[in-house]
Protein backbone atom coordinates (compact mmCIF):
# COMPACT_ATOMS: atom_id res chain seq x y z
CA UNK A 1 0.00 0.00 0.00
CA UNK A 2 1.48 3.32 -0.93
CA UNK A 3 2.06 6.38 1.40
CA UNK A 4 -0.61 8.55 -0.57
CA UNK A 5 -3.37 6.04 0.24
CA UNK A 6 -2.67 5.38 3.67
CA UNK A 7 -2.38 9.29 4.21
CA UNK A 8 -6.25 9.53 2.16
CA UNK A 9 -7.48 6.46 4.19
CA UNK A 10 -6.40 8.16 7.96
CA UNK A 11 -8.33 11.23 6.77
CA UNK A 12 -11.24 9.26 6.04
CA UNK A 13 -10.94 7.59 9.22
CA UNK A 14 -10.49 11.23 11.08
CA UNK A 15 -13.12 12.38 9.56
CA UNK A 16 -15.79 9.78 10.50
CA UNK A 17 -14.12 9.90 13.95
CA UNK A 18 -14.84 13.68 13.59
CA UNK A 19 -18.54 13.83 12.70
CA UNK A 20 -19.16 10.43 14.94
CA UNK A 21 -17.83 12.61 17.82
CA UNK A 22 -20.30 15.83 16.85
CA UNK A 23 -23.12 14.35 16.13
CA UNK A 24 -22.62 11.73 19.42
CA UNK A 25 -22.40 15.29 21.57
CA UNK A 26 -24.60 17.16 19.76
CA UNK A 27 -27.63 14.39 20.80
CA UNK A 28 -26.68 14.17 23.79
CA UNK A 29 -26.16 17.75 24.54
CA UNK A 30 -28.04 18.69 27.64
CA UNK A 31 -31.32 20.68 26.93
CA UNK A 32 -31.22 24.08 29.22
CA UNK A 33 -34.63 25.05 30.10
CA UNK A 34 -36.02 27.87 32.53
CA UNK A 35 -39.34 27.36 33.81
CA UNK A 36 -41.86 30.10 35.14
CA UNK A 37 -44.95 29.09 36.94
CA UNK A 38 -47.90 30.70 38.08
CA UNK A 39 -50.02 28.68 40.21
CA UNK A 40 -53.17 28.91 42.60
CA UNK A 41 -50.80 27.50 45.07
CA UNK A 42 -49.20 31.33 44.99
CA UNK A 43 -46.76 31.49 42.59
CA UNK A 44 -46.99 34.26 40.39
CA UNK A 45 -44.60 34.26 36.92
CA UNK A 46 -41.93 32.41 39.60
CA UNK A 47 -39.17 31.00 38.27
CA UNK A 48 -38.95 26.85 39.46
CA UNK A 49 -35.75 25.30 39.53
CA UNK A 50 -37.08 22.24 41.96
CA UNK A 51 -39.36 19.26 39.80
CA UNK A 52 -40.53 16.14 41.32
CA UNK A 53 -40.00 12.80 39.93
CA UNK A 54 -42.17 10.42 38.34
CA UNK A 55 -42.01 7.08 36.75
CA UNK A 56 -44.49 7.83 34.34
CA UNK A 57 -44.32 11.66 33.12
CA UNK A 58 -46.41 13.37 30.53
CA UNK A 59 -45.04 13.59 27.22
CA UNK A 60 -44.80 16.80 25.00
CA UNK A 61 -43.01 16.15 22.01
CA UNK A 62 -42.18 19.61 20.14
CA UNK A 63 -41.19 19.49 16.59
CA UNK A 64 -39.60 22.57 15.36
CA UNK A 65 -39.87 21.54 11.54
CA UNK A 66 -43.59 21.92 11.53
CA UNK A 67 -44.49 24.83 10.97
CA UNK A 68 -48.08 27.07 11.16
CA UNK A 69 -48.72 30.54 11.82
CA UNK A 70 -46.75 34.12 12.47
CA UNK A 71 -47.15 34.93 15.87
CA UNK A 72 -48.08 38.78 15.50
CA UNK A 73 -48.74 40.08 19.71
CA UNK A 74 -50.41 39.77 22.71
CA UNK A 75 -51.63 42.67 24.89
CA UNK A 76 -54.82 44.63 26.51
CA UNK A 77 -56.10 47.59 25.42
CA UNK A 78 -55.97 51.18 26.22
CA UNK A 79 -59.77 52.51 27.20
CA UNK A 80 -60.86 55.89 28.52
CA UNK A 81 -61.72 54.01 31.61
CA UNK A 82 -58.17 52.70 32.34
CA UNK A 83 -56.55 56.22 31.30
CA UNK A 84 -58.85 58.31 33.58
CA UNK A 85 -58.16 56.14 36.36
CA UNK A 86 -54.25 56.42 35.95
CA UNK A 87 -54.27 60.11 36.21
CA UNK A 88 -56.07 59.66 39.57
CA UNK A 89 -52.89 57.41 40.80
CA UNK A 90 -49.81 58.61 42.16
CA UNK A 91 -47.41 59.16 40.33
CA UNK A 92 -45.54 56.17 41.58
CA UNK A 93 -48.15 53.65 40.90
CA UNK A 94 -49.14 54.91 37.51
CA UNK A 95 -45.42 54.41 36.74
CA UNK A 96 -45.52 51.06 38.69
CA UNK A 97 -48.90 49.70 36.31
CA UNK A 98 -47.70 50.87 32.42
CA UNK A 99 -43.97 49.31 33.51
CA UNK A 100 -45.55 45.91 34.96
CA UNK A 101 -47.22 46.04 30.73
CA UNK A 102 -44.85 47.27 28.39
CA UNK A 103 -41.13 46.84 30.48
CA UNK A 104 -39.08 44.18 29.46
CA UNK A 105 -38.73 43.25 32.94
CA UNK A 106 -42.76 43.10 33.19
CA UNK A 107 -45.21 42.13 30.26
CA UNK A 108 -43.64 43.51 27.42
CA UNK A 109 -47.06 43.95 25.86
CA UNK A 110 -46.73 43.63 21.93
CA UNK A 111 -49.78 43.97 20.21
CA UNK A 112 -52.56 46.70 21.68
CA UNK A 113 -56.02 47.78 20.71
CA UNK A 114 -58.09 51.25 21.77
CA UNK A 115 -61.68 52.61 20.78
CA UNK A 116 -61.99 55.41 18.02
CA UNK A 117 -64.33 58.20 19.78
CA UNK A 118 -66.61 56.42 22.46
CA UNK A 119 -67.13 53.13 24.06
CA UNK A 120 -68.98 51.82 26.62
CA UNK A 121 -65.52 52.07 28.69
CA UNK A 122 -65.35 55.63 28.31
CA UNK A 123 -66.54 58.60 30.41
CA UNK A 124 -69.51 59.57 28.47
CA UNK A 125 -70.61 59.12 24.99
CA UNK A 126 -68.62 60.96 21.97
CA UNK A 127 -67.28 61.52 18.53
CA UNK A 128 -64.84 63.28 16.94
CA UNK A 129 -67.43 64.69 14.49
CA UNK A 130 -70.07 66.84 16.13
CA UNK A 131 -71.02 69.09 13.52
CA UNK A 132 -73.83 67.44 11.55
CA UNK A 133 -73.76 67.26 7.55
CA UNK A 134 -70.25 68.42 7.72
CA UNK A 135 -69.18 66.20 4.94
CA UNK A 136 -65.28 66.82 4.55
CA UNK A 137 -65.04 66.66 8.33
CA UNK A 138 -63.90 70.00 8.77
CA UNK A 139 -64.12 70.03 12.16
CA UNK A 140 -62.89 67.06 13.04
CA UNK A 141 -61.41 66.62 16.28
CA UNK A 142 -60.06 64.11 18.62
CA UNK A 143 -59.44 66.91 21.39
CA UNK A 144 -61.34 64.55 24.40
CA UNK A 145 -58.78 61.75 24.38
CA UNK A 146 -55.83 64.28 24.89
CA UNK A 147 -56.91 64.44 28.53
CA UNK A 148 -56.16 60.57 29.43
CA UNK A 149 -56.26 58.35 26.40
CA UNK A 150 -53.31 59.77 24.31
CA UNK A 151 -51.21 60.84 27.45
CA UNK A 152 -51.19 56.43 28.48
CA UNK A 153 -50.61 55.66 24.81
CA UNK A 154 -47.39 57.96 24.61
CA UNK A 155 -46.34 56.93 28.24
CA UNK A 156 -46.71 53.46 27.53
CA UNK A 157 -44.84 54.30 24.23
CA UNK A 158 -41.58 55.83 26.00
CA UNK A 159 -41.08 52.53 28.26
CA UNK A 160 -41.64 49.74 25.92
CA UNK A 161 -37.96 48.89 24.54
CA UNK A 162 -39.56 46.95 21.56
CA UNK A 163 -42.68 48.93 20.83
CA UNK A 164 -46.17 47.89 20.32
CA UNK A 165 -48.63 47.83 17.38
CA UNK A 166 -52.08 49.56 18.33
CA UNK A 167 -55.27 48.34 16.66
CA UNK A 168 -57.72 50.97 16.63
CA UNK A 169 -61.92 50.53 16.56
CA UNK A 170 -65.05 52.44 16.33
CA UNK A 171 -67.78 51.15 18.24
CA UNK A 172 -69.98 53.75 16.39
CA UNK A 173 -69.70 56.05 13.26
CA UNK A 174 -71.13 59.59 14.25
CA UNK A 175 -74.51 59.77 15.08
CA UNK A 176 -75.64 61.75 12.36
CA UNK A 177 -74.57 59.54 9.80
CA UNK A 178 -76.70 56.77 11.02
CA UNK A 179 -80.61 56.30 9.84
CA UNK A 180 -81.71 56.59 13.74
CA UNK A 181 -79.26 59.48 14.27
CA UNK A 182 -78.10 57.81 18.01
CA UNK A 183 -74.96 56.52 19.30
CA UNK A 184 -76.94 53.02 19.94
CA UNK A 185 -77.68 50.48 16.84
CA UNK A 186 -78.97 51.77 13.49
CA UNK A 187 -76.79 52.00 10.38
CA UNK A 188 -74.46 53.75 8.59
CA UNK A 189 -76.45 55.22 5.72
CA UNK A 190 -74.76 54.77 1.85
CA UNK A 191 -74.92 58.64 1.19
CA UNK A 192 -72.22 58.72 4.52
CA UNK A 193 -70.05 56.09 3.50
CA UNK A 194 -67.67 58.39 1.74
CA UNK A 195 -67.50 60.64 4.63
CA UNK A 196 -67.07 57.67 7.16
CA UNK A 197 -63.56 56.58 5.47
CA UNK A 198 -62.53 59.67 5.32
CA UNK A 199 -63.65 59.65 9.26
CA UNK A 200 -60.71 57.15 9.38
CA UNK A 201 -58.43 58.83 7.28
CA UNK A 202 -58.48 62.04 9.59
CA UNK A 203 -58.21 59.50 12.89
CA UNK A 204 -54.98 57.81 11.34
CA UNK A 205 -53.43 61.67 10.70
CA UNK A 206 -54.51 63.33 14.07
CA UNK A 207 -53.09 60.91 16.07
CA UNK A 208 -49.86 60.22 14.56
CA UNK A 209 -49.88 64.72 14.53
CA UNK A 210 -50.18 63.30 18.15
CA UNK A 211 -46.86 60.71 18.00
CA UNK A 212 -49.21 57.42 17.85
CA UNK A 213 -48.91 55.01 14.71
CA UNK A 214 -52.10 53.41 14.34
CA UNK A 215 -51.02 49.75 13.17
CA UNK A 216 -54.60 48.24 12.19
CA UNK A 217 -58.04 49.06 12.01
CA UNK A 218 -61.35 47.25 12.02
CA UNK A 219 -64.44 48.61 10.81
CA UNK A 220 -66.57 48.57 13.53
CA UNK A 221 -66.56 46.60 17.03
CA UNK A 222 -69.48 43.99 16.92
CA UNK A 223 -71.50 44.78 14.10
CA UNK A 224 -74.08 42.57 15.16
CA UNK A 225 -74.78 44.98 17.78
CA UNK A 226 -74.90 44.32 21.86
CA UNK A 227 -78.41 43.99 22.54
CA UNK A 228 -78.71 47.95 22.17
CA UNK A 229 -77.19 48.63 25.25
CA UNK A 230 -74.11 50.46 24.36
CA UNK A 231 -72.48 52.66 20.89
CA UNK A 232 -73.01 50.39 18.00
CA UNK A 233 -73.48 50.40 14.43
CA UNK A 234 -74.88 47.55 12.55
CA UNK A 235 -73.29 46.30 9.71
CA UNK A 236 -74.15 42.88 7.74
CA UNK A 237 -71.11 40.90 6.31
CA UNK A 238 -72.24 42.15 2.47
CA UNK A 239 -72.60 45.78 3.59
CA UNK A 240 -69.06 45.88 5.85
CA UNK A 241 -67.59 44.11 2.45
CA UNK A 242 -68.80 46.54 0.30
CA UNK A 243 -67.78 49.50 2.34
CA UNK A 244 -64.06 48.34 2.72
CA UNK A 245 -63.97 47.60 -0.86
CA UNK A 246 -65.29 50.61 -2.31
CA UNK A 247 -64.88 53.38 0.41
CA UNK A 248 -62.26 52.65 2.96
CA UNK A 249 -59.83 50.72 1.42
CA UNK A 250 -59.28 52.72 -1.35
CA UNK A 251 -59.54 56.16 0.66
CA UNK A 252 -57.10 54.83 2.69
CA UNK A 253 -54.49 53.72 0.42
CA UNK A 254 -55.33 57.19 -1.48
CA UNK A 255 -54.06 59.25 1.68
CA UNK A 256 -51.20 57.51 2.43
CA UNK A 257 -52.42 54.97 4.55
CA UNK A 258 -51.74 51.59 2.52
CA UNK A 259 -49.71 49.89 5.66
CA UNK A 260 -52.57 50.33 7.72
CA UNK A 261 -54.19 46.66 8.17
CA UNK A 262 -58.05 46.49 7.72
CA UNK A 263 -59.50 43.68 10.35
CA UNK A 264 -63.33 42.67 9.08
CA UNK A 265 -66.16 41.55 11.21
CA UNK A 266 -64.61 41.53 15.46
CA UNK A 267 -67.04 40.15 17.10
CA UNK A 268 -67.92 36.07 18.45
CA UNK A 269 -66.42 33.42 16.84
CA UNK A 270 -69.47 31.23 16.18
CA UNK A 271 -70.21 33.52 13.35
CA UNK A 272 -66.67 33.59 11.43
CA UNK A 273 -68.04 31.66 8.57
CA UNK A 274 -70.87 33.62 7.19
CA UNK A 275 -68.33 36.55 7.32
CA UNK A 276 -65.28 35.13 5.89
CA UNK A 277 -67.26 33.62 3.22
CA UNK A 278 -68.16 37.01 1.94
CA UNK A 279 -65.10 38.78 2.65
CA UNK A 280 -62.78 36.16 0.81
CA UNK A 281 -65.16 35.28 -1.55
CA UNK A 282 -63.27 36.69 -4.37
CA UNK A 283 -60.32 38.67 -5.27
CA UNK A 284 -61.72 41.95 -5.14
CA UNK A 285 -63.68 41.76 -2.18
CA UNK A 286 -60.66 40.59 -0.50
CA UNK A 287 -58.28 42.39 -1.44
CA UNK A 288 -58.21 45.82 1.29
CA UNK A 289 -59.06 43.13 3.95
CA UNK A 290 -55.42 42.28 5.70
CA UNK A 291 -56.98 39.60 8.33
CA UNK A 292 -60.61 38.84 10.74
CA UNK A 293 -61.15 40.50 14.50
CA UNK A 294 -62.52 37.87 16.93
CA UNK A 295 -64.05 37.55 20.24
CA UNK A 296 -64.81 35.34 22.45
CA UNK A 297 -68.07 36.07 24.35
CA UNK A 298 -70.17 33.23 22.62
CA UNK A 299 -69.00 30.86 25.37
CA UNK A 300 -67.14 30.60 28.46
CA UNK A 301 -65.29 27.43 27.56
CA UNK A 302 -65.92 26.76 23.55
CA UNK A 303 -62.84 27.57 21.79
CA UNK A 304 -64.33 27.23 18.66
CA UNK A 305 -62.08 25.02 16.62
CA UNK A 306 -63.78 24.33 13.98
CA UNK A 307 -64.27 27.63 12.93
CA UNK A 308 -60.81 29.34 13.43
CA UNK A 309 -59.43 26.50 11.07
CA UNK A 310 -62.54 27.32 8.64
CA UNK A 311 -61.21 30.91 8.55
CA UNK A 312 -57.72 30.08 8.12
CA UNK A 313 -58.28 27.66 5.36
CA UNK A 314 -60.46 30.77 3.73
CA UNK A 315 -57.97 32.44 2.88
CA UNK A 316 -54.49 31.24 5.10
CA UNK A 317 -52.41 34.73 4.30
CA UNK A 318 -54.45 36.52 6.29
CA UNK A 319 -54.36 37.89 9.84
CA UNK A 320 -56.08 36.00 12.27
CA UNK A 321 -56.77 38.05 15.85
CA UNK A 322 -58.85 37.61 18.75
CA UNK A 323 -58.77 41.66 19.65
CA UNK A 324 -61.02 41.40 23.03
CA UNK A 325 -61.81 39.24 25.72
CA UNK A 326 -62.68 39.79 29.79
CA UNK A 327 -64.57 38.51 32.19
CA UNK A 328 -67.47 40.48 31.99
CA UNK A 329 -70.90 41.59 34.24
CA UNK A 330 -68.72 40.52 37.50
CA UNK A 331 -67.68 42.71 39.84
CA UNK A 332 -63.57 42.31 40.36
CA UNK A 333 -62.67 40.30 43.34
CA UNK A 334 -60.50 42.72 45.46
CA UNK A 335 -56.95 41.18 46.83
CA UNK A 336 -58.51 37.51 46.67
CA UNK A 337 -55.94 35.32 43.94
CA UNK A 338 -58.14 31.74 45.09
CA UNK A 339 -61.44 33.19 43.72
CA UNK A 340 -59.46 33.39 40.03
CA UNK A 341 -59.15 29.88 40.31
CA UNK A 342 -61.77 28.59 41.61
CA UNK A 343 -65.21 28.01 39.25
CA UNK A 344 -67.16 31.30 40.78
CA UNK A 345 -67.54 33.76 38.07
CA UNK A 346 -70.08 34.35 35.34
CA UNK A 347 -71.13 36.24 32.29
CA UNK A 348 -74.36 37.59 30.36
CA UNK A 349 -75.06 34.32 29.34
CA UNK A 350 -75.29 32.75 32.99
CA UNK A 351 -78.18 35.09 32.85
CA UNK A 352 -79.92 36.03 29.53
CA UNK A 353 -78.37 33.51 26.80
CA UNK A 354 -81.78 31.30 25.38
CA UNK A 355 -82.51 27.73 26.76
CA UNK A 356 -80.50 26.30 23.96
CA UNK A 357 -77.56 27.98 24.22
CA UNK A 358 -77.14 28.16 28.29
CA UNK A 359 -74.56 25.23 28.16
CA UNK A 360 -72.45 27.16 27.03
CA UNK A 361 -72.24 29.69 29.98
CA UNK A 362 -71.36 28.02 32.89
CA UNK A 363 -69.45 28.71 35.72
CA UNK A 364 -66.21 29.36 35.16
CA UNK A 365 -62.46 30.03 36.71
CA UNK A 366 -61.11 33.09 35.19
CA UNK A 367 -57.94 32.02 35.11
CA UNK A 368 -58.94 28.80 33.27
CA UNK A 369 -60.67 30.60 30.83
CA UNK A 370 -57.60 32.97 29.94
CA UNK A 371 -55.41 29.81 29.57
CA UNK A 372 -57.33 27.51 27.68
CA UNK A 373 -58.49 30.45 25.25
CA UNK A 374 -54.95 31.35 24.84
CA UNK A 375 -53.76 28.17 23.92
CA UNK A 376 -56.60 27.16 22.26
CA UNK A 377 -56.27 30.09 20.12
CA UNK A 378 -52.65 29.28 19.48
CA UNK A 379 -53.39 25.40 18.05
CA UNK A 380 -55.98 26.69 15.85
CA UNK A 381 -54.07 29.42 13.48
CA UNK A 382 -54.67 32.45 15.50
CA UNK A 383 -51.78 35.12 15.69
CA UNK A 384 -52.43 37.53 18.05
CA UNK A 385 -54.29 37.86 21.26
CA UNK A 386 -55.64 41.01 22.79
CA UNK A 387 -57.28 41.53 26.76
CA UNK A 388 -59.74 44.30 26.90
CA UNK A 389 -59.67 46.83 29.76
CA UNK A 390 -55.68 47.08 30.99
CA UNK A 391 -57.00 48.93 34.66
CA UNK A 392 -60.48 48.54 35.77
CA UNK A 393 -61.93 50.00 39.62
CA UNK A 394 -63.16 47.94 42.41
CA UNK A 395 -66.82 48.34 40.72
CA UNK A 396 -65.77 46.94 37.38
CA UNK A 397 -65.56 50.93 35.74
CA UNK A 398 -65.72 53.17 35.34
CA UNK A 399 -68.13 52.72 32.33
CA UNK A 400 -71.07 55.22 31.07
CA UNK A 401 -73.72 52.18 30.97
CA UNK A 402 -72.80 50.65 34.01
CA UNK A 403 -71.06 47.40 32.38
CA UNK A 404 -69.04 46.72 34.70
CA UNK A 405 -66.14 44.08 33.36
CA UNK A 406 -62.82 42.64 35.62
CA UNK A 407 -59.28 43.77 34.67
CA UNK A 408 -56.39 42.40 35.33
CA UNK A 409 -54.86 45.14 37.47
CA UNK A 410 -57.60 46.23 39.61
CA UNK A 411 -57.08 49.84 41.56
CA UNK A 412 -58.82 51.71 44.44
CA UNK A 413 -58.20 55.32 43.52
CA UNK A 414 -59.17 56.95 46.46
CA UNK A 415 -56.73 54.88 48.09
CA UNK A 416 -54.38 55.06 45.65
CA UNK A 417 -53.79 51.48 45.88
CA UNK A 418 -53.44 48.64 42.87
CA UNK A 419 -53.86 44.93 42.84
CA UNK A 420 -52.28 42.51 40.19
CA UNK A 421 -54.63 39.76 39.97
CA UNK A 422 -53.96 36.16 38.41
CA UNK A 423 -54.99 37.23 35.09
CA UNK A 424 -52.09 39.74 34.78
CA UNK A 425 -49.30 37.07 35.04
CA UNK A 426 -51.52 34.35 33.19
CA UNK A 427 -51.18 37.20 30.21
CA UNK A 428 -47.56 37.58 30.97
CA UNK A 429 -47.00 33.90 30.60
CA UNK A 430 -47.20 34.23 26.83
CA UNK A 431 -46.80 38.44 25.98
CA UNK A 432 -43.38 38.06 27.89
CA UNK A 433 -41.98 34.80 26.22
CA UNK A 434 -43.82 34.88 23.00
CA UNK A 435 -42.68 37.38 20.49
CA UNK A 436 -43.84 39.26 17.84
CA UNK A 437 -42.29 37.05 14.52
CA UNK A 438 -42.26 33.90 16.72
CA UNK A 439 -43.46 30.94 14.51
CA UNK A 440 -46.09 27.84 16.17
CA UNK A 441 -44.74 25.13 15.85
CA UNK A 442 -45.39 21.78 16.63
CA UNK A 443 -46.59 20.06 20.09
CA UNK A 444 -48.15 17.13 20.97
CA UNK A 445 -49.02 15.77 24.63
CA UNK A 446 -49.90 12.93 26.12
CA UNK A 447 -52.33 14.04 28.09
CA UNK A 448 -55.91 15.35 26.86
CA UNK A 449 -56.52 17.07 30.60
CA UNK A 450 -53.42 19.04 30.44
CA UNK A 451 -52.40 21.92 27.47
CA UNK A 452 -49.61 22.62 25.82
CA UNK A 453 -48.31 24.82 22.62
CA UNK A 454 -45.35 26.08 21.98
CA UNK A 455 -43.62 28.64 19.27
CA UNK A 456 -40.37 29.23 18.26
CA UNK A 457 -38.84 33.04 19.12
CA UNK A 458 -36.80 35.21 16.34
CA UNK A 459 -34.27 34.85 18.82
CA UNK A 460 -34.19 31.14 18.65
CA UNK A 461 -35.06 30.21 21.64
CA UNK A 462 -38.14 27.95 22.14
CA UNK A 463 -41.24 29.29 24.47
CA UNK A 464 -43.65 26.54 25.34
CA UNK A 465 -47.10 27.23 27.26
CA UNK A 466 -48.21 24.26 29.64
CA UNK A 467 -51.72 24.32 31.64
CA UNK A 468 -52.59 21.76 34.06
CA UNK A 469 -56.20 22.87 35.46
CA UNK A 470 -56.43 19.39 37.44
CA UNK A 471 -55.93 18.77 40.91
CA UNK A 472 -53.06 16.78 40.44
CA UNK A 473 -48.98 17.74 40.10
CA UNK A 474 -48.05 16.29 37.09
CA UNK A 475 -44.35 15.17 35.75
CA UNK A 476 -43.70 16.36 32.41
CA UNK A 477 -41.22 14.95 29.96
CA UNK A 478 -39.60 17.39 26.97
CA UNK A 479 -38.57 15.47 23.85
CA UNK A 480 -36.85 18.26 21.63
CA UNK A 481 -35.66 16.18 18.63
CA UNK A 482 -34.50 13.18 21.40
CA UNK A 483 -32.91 15.32 24.01
CA UNK A 484 -35.30 15.20 26.73
CA UNK A 485 -35.63 17.28 30.17
CA UNK A 486 -38.13 15.87 32.84
CA UNK A 487 -39.81 18.58 34.50
CA UNK A 488 -42.90 18.85 37.19
CA UNK A 489 -45.84 21.40 37.15
CA UNK A 490 -48.24 21.68 40.13
CA UNK A 491 -52.10 21.57 40.06
CA UNK A 492 -54.12 24.37 38.88
CA UNK A 493 -50.84 25.75 37.56
CA UNK A 494 -49.78 27.51 34.30
CA UNK A 495 -45.83 27.29 33.19
CA UNK A 496 -43.76 28.75 30.16
CA UNK A 497 -40.81 26.75 29.32
CA UNK A 498 -38.23 28.48 27.45
CA UNK A 499 -35.64 26.19 26.09
CA UNK A 500 -32.52 28.04 24.97
CA UNK A 501 -30.87 27.40 20.98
Amino acid sequence: MDKNHLKTTFFKLLIISISFSFFSCSSTKEMKVQVYETSAKGNSLKEITQFSESNNPVIITLNPEEKFQTITGFGGSFTEASASLLNRLSKANRKKILDAYFSESGANYSLTRTHIASCDFSLSNYTYAKVENDLELKNFTVEEDKADLIPMILEAKSISKDGFNIIASPWTCPPWMKDNKKYVGGKLLPEFNDTFALYFSKYLNAYKKEGIDIWGLTVINEPHGNGNNWESTLFSPNEMTQFVQNHLGPKLAKDGWADVKILGYDQNRAGIKEWVDVMYKEEQSSKYYDGLAIHWYESTYEVFPKELQYAHNKNSSKYLIQTEACVDSEIPQWNDDAWYWKKEATDWGWDWASEKDKYLHPKYAPVNRYAADIIGCLNNWVDGWVDWNMVLDRQGGPNWFKNWCVAPVIVDPDKDEVYFTPLYYVMSHFSKFMRPGAVKIGCNITNKELMATAVKNPDGSIAVAIFNPTDKNETIEIDLNSRKKNISINAKALQTLIIKP
